[in-house]
């Protein structure tokens, strides 16, 4: 592989996971610190990473560096709703509530989902990643990703029925 696609690849791997960083709640400078620390170590250890592993280890890493950070600053790792944009054109304010109380229906149901669920919605329809890249990222089959993806929706629709009907009073 010549230099030059070598850093293009990296360039976008280590952007997908800086922003992943921001949407699980990292503050910009921190996924900044933690991306590049991940890289620094992926550049140290490349000769020694599987080839076809490369990018699951760089998100592993990135990621065990982001939990060793909280863990020291005594924070937890929650995604938050300041993390999702909302984009409506729409200047009414009814409009705006309901989107801010559907947004916090969504965050009660993100916070009960299992970290990898929870993990893998992000992956797929924030960061809006192919199934081919989530795989790589998490080291994982393409067929049981889609599985377990089947699984969080499922999941994640199930709950939030839950959420609604509590919130309608049924």
């Amino acid at each position: 592989m010549r230099e030059a696609d070598l850093h293009q690849i990296l360039q976008e791997k280590t952007e997908i996971i800086y922003k992943y960083l921001l949407k699980i709640g990292a503050n910009p400078r921190d996924a900044e610190d933690v991306t590049q620390e991940a890289l620094y170590k992926f550049l140290i250890y490349m000769d020694s990473i599987d080839p076809k592993k490369a990018l699951s280890w760089l998100f592993r890493v990135a990621i065990n560096q982001y939990y060793d950070l909280c863990r020291k600053q005594k924070k937890q790792v929650m995604v938050t709703l300041e993390n999702f944009e909302f984009i409506d054109d729409s200047p009414l304010p009814d409009h705006y509530m309901e989107k801010r109380e559907m947004g916090s229906d969504i965050q009660l149901v993100l916070d009960q989902l299992t970290p990898l669920y929870k993990q893998l919605l992000l992956l797929k329809y924030d960061l809006e990643l192919s199934y081919g890249e989530i795989a790589d990222m998490l080291d994982l089959n393409e067929g049981t990703l889609k599985t377990y993806l089947f699984r969080a929706r499922k999941t994640f629709k199930e709950l939030y029925r839950k959420e609604q009907m509590k919130y309608e009073g049924l």
